[in-house]
């Protein structure tokens, strides 16, 4: 391979070449991010429900991926089923109060991202000398994966925090106008009701719910609540907003979001120094096809879900991750439910990172944190717009100390939209027609509960800092990465774009992956036998036995996962759901490495 010191290039895929073939729902956001990030294909071809990627060029020898729905002695061949199969469903329609499908392809699009993920790690690791790889990833696994939180809660030691109950936002203006609120403070939250006129036991009520719905993936607040904001107009309740320190954004249409789409990549990359520095140094633990990150260390300063995530995946590829957290340690340690008094959502993204408490409010503590940041490979946070800078943590303060540094920041926004409101989650898919995208025709837009774009952030999170890291070794100069929401949402909402730009319409047709009732629980079809499977009325049959019905007359469909605790036992995950050393359930790697 030539050298990563001498070798000249932009983007970390330049003058590489790729070939795909397989699930086009899967191998087409592939092929657009590799594409993105500078490699170069011919056609892709469709082979059905697996396929396979090769990445290779410039001297490094073939990375090949496979790509699979699942275990294809599970049954589970396309979106709907895995959806079905992993829990996505049951989270996702806790708001309400039955299984409901997500009408975007999102288990499809995670297995992608995860894909290039697999690809960019193999580089990284030839480069710093190891073999090539071949691995498979699968969109079970990232079904699994996205719904792992959930998963750890219902296996924990004691129940939720707040009630698993039908109700949410979005809340509806006297004008009917759908709106999301947002606030992380209770006092700006009660200030927002009270000047709505809100009754006191209400305001009271509705905190806890609406606190943990990013938890639970529900919020069943009192209804005097959605009754006061249908009293009063938009220009009202944006007033109260602006005076109590909350924040309100109209749920925009995907076609809103198409005649506004600037085009941008889903994350960028700028070089941080001006001359040469080492590339990543050899280092007494080596890299391996299965572990290409072995040996190197990632400091992570992150909060909730996004950059958590990030950094978990990256740790799983092998490297060493350290967490910056605040004197006392996290707060979230304590969140419940718990597992050996650990809280079990914060399980499932931080198991197995160490930790180091920084009070980054303090010099000396800066000053210690930039010492780490020396003999550090990635640094990455996601603390609110601004507070690198002003803390001097920003890239170009750590490039000073590290001139090799891959900087990560996972943000909501990106900087790409002026008017965007606080860059949380619900937000973020309010802003960005996900909350369409995610339903189908004839149903009112609601941004979905579950935390898709969290995840899918932390996915592209993890995806930009390999990103980063081979483009190190290919010029031996550090790199500041950023990665979003935004980009995660436009990822996601990219096949309705596009049919918007093809004069179709946006969203799904009515009743699109909506599972059907059986005597004791729910199936759901595949996607393209939907159509013949609605005629049949399953509601006198078992699961079982309706599966079995629509088998025999040549339709396909899944059971749906109900209680996300009994993946544990089910015979389509067998062996894949473990639990970690306090106890909490631990869902399967994405990746198989050969």
């Amino acid at each position: 391979m030539a050298s990563p010191a001498t070798t000249q290039t932009v983007r970390p895929l330049d003058t590489l070449r790729f070939d795909t073939s397989g699930p086009p729902e899967i191998t087409e956001v592939v092929a657009e991010h590799l594409r993105l990030l500078g490699a170069r294909s011919d056609e892709l071809s469709d082979t059905g429900p697996s396929g396979r990627i090769t990445l290779s060029g410039d001297g490094f020898e073939p990375g090949q991926a496979t790509v699979t729905w699942a275990d294809p002695r599970s049954g589970l061949v396309d979106e709907a089923t895995v959806q079905a199969a992993t829990g996505v469903m049951a989270v996702h329609g806790r708001r309400d109060g039955s299984p409901r499908g997500l009408a975007a392809d999102y288990t499809a699009t995670a297995t992608a991202v995860l894909t290039v993920q697999g690809l960019l790690a193999g580089l990284v690791g030839q480069a710093r000398g190891a073999e090539a790889s071949h691995f498979t990833t699968s969109a079970d696994r990232a079904g699994l994966l996205a719904v792992s939180q959930y998963l750890a809660a219902a296996g924990a030691d004691e129940g939720e925090a707040a009630e698993l109950a039908p109700g949410g936002p979005p809340f509806t203006s006297a004008e009917g106008v759908l709106f999301e609120l947002e606030t992380l403070d209770p006092g700006a939250w009660a200030s927002f009701w009270r000047a709505l006129e809100a009754p006191a036991d209400a305001i009271r009520a509705g905190w806890r719910p609406f606190q943990f719905r990013y938890a639970t993936a529900c919020a069943p607040f009192p209804e005097a609540l959605h009754a006061v904001t249908r009293a009063h107009s938009l220009p009202r309740i944006r007033q109260a907003a602006a005076r109590s320190g909350a924040e309100v954004c109209v749920l925009r249409t995907l076609d809103e979001r198409a005649l506004e789409a600037d085009g941008a990549a889903p994350w960028s990359l700028r070089p941080l120094a001006d001359g040469l520095a080492s590339a990543s140094p050899r280092t007494a633990i080596a890299p391996s096809a299965g572990r290409p990150l072995a040996g190197l260390t990632v400091l992570e300063a992150g909060r909730r879900i996004q950059a958590p995530l990030a950094a978990h995946l990256l740790g799983l590829l092998g490297a060493e991750i350290i967490r910056i957290e605040p004197p006392g340690g996290d707060p979230l340690r304590g969140m419940p439910p718990a597992c050996s008094g650990i809280s079990a959502r914060w399980l499932a993204l931080n198991r197995g990172k160490k930790a180091v408490e920084i009070d980054i409010k303090a010099e000396a503590d800066r000053r210690r944190l930039r010492e780490m940041a020396a003999g550090a490979d990635v640094f990455l946070h996601n603390w609110a717009p601004g507070k690198a800078a002003e803390l001097g943590l920003d890239a170009d303060d750590l490039a000073c100390v590290n001139p090799a540094l891959v900087y990560a920041y996972t943000s909501g926004w990106a900087d790409r939209l002026q008017d965007a409101p606080m860059g949380t989650d619900f937000m973020v898919q309010a802003r960005t027609g996900v909350g369409e995208a995610v339903r189908p025709e004839g149903e009112p837009p609601a941004p979905s509960l579950m935390t898709l774009l969290d995840v899918l952030g932390g996915l592209h999170g993890a995806e930009a800092v390999l990103a980063g890291l081979l483009l190190r070794e290919r010029t031996g100069r550090g790199v500041r990465v950023d990665s979003s929401l935004l980009g995660a949402a436009d990822t996601l909402t990219g096949p309705a774009l596009r049919r918007v730009a093809r004069g179709e319409e946006a969203r799904r047709p009515a009743g699109f992956r909506h599972p059907l009732p059986t005597a004791d629980g729910w199936i759901a079809p595949a996607d393209t036998n939907a159509g013949a499977a609605a005629s049949y009325d399953l509601r006198e049959l078992s699961t079982t036995d309706a599966v079995a019905q629509l088998r025999a007359d040549g339709l396909t469909a899944a059971a749906v996962t109900t209680d996300l605790s009994d993946l544990h036992h089910d015979v389509r995950f067998a062996g894949s759901i473990s639990r970690d050393a306090h106890g909490a359930p631990a869902v399967p790697d994405p990746w198989s490495f050969a």
